[in-house]
């Protein structure tokens, strides 16, 4: 009887740590998949933003945005921009954040409260897997539009005015 009583504590013990393994396995398994899910929702926020960013320069450094390096979203970056929710369950799936990108000339220090070059880092956060965080960065540049004339202020292509 001592020995059935061993070897069925052993099968338990056992069916036990099985359903544990099993158990890690699954939730592995789930923060894989979850983190994937993130990743790709982070991507169509870029996504989502950067049509909206790209032609609104001169907002960029309005209310100093850049001085909260990509902590804060821009008010103009909202809801009312584009939709912020890819299921369509009336939560916000991401944040748009932007920051300045190192582009000082070299005899400065590198101040993110001031863009030089007329490109900003997008900054996609997905918001909707908290346990799997996941974010994009996409650098979006502004080229005005328009002709460019090298008499003109600041000449082509920052080559001053060649007159």
């Amino acid at each position: 009887m001592l020995v059935t009583l061993v070897v069925i504590s052993s099968l338990i013990a056992g069916g036990i740590v099985l359903a544990s393994m099993q158990m890690q396995s699954m939730r592995s398994t789930r923060l894989t998949r979850n983190g994937l899910s993130a990743t790709y929702c982070a991507e169509a926020g870029a996504i989502a933003a950067y049509q909206t960013v790209a032609t609104s320069y001169p907002i960029w450094g309005a209310n100093n945005y850049f001085a909260t390096q990509g902590t804060t979203q821009p008010t103009w970056l909202g809801d009312t921009a584009f939709s912020h929710d890819l299921d369509n369950d009336g939560v916000d799936d991401f944040q748009i954040t932007l920051l300045d990108d190192d582009d000082e000339p070299n005899t400065m220090n590198n101040d993110p409260t001031t863009d030089y070059n007329h490109k900003v880092w997008i900054v996609s956060t997905c918001t909707k897997y908290p346990d799997t965080p996941q974010q994009v960065m996409q650098l979006v540049g502004y080229s005005g539009g328009g002709n460019c004339y090298n008499s003109q202020a600041g000449g082509c292509d920052g080559n001053n005015n060649t007159n």
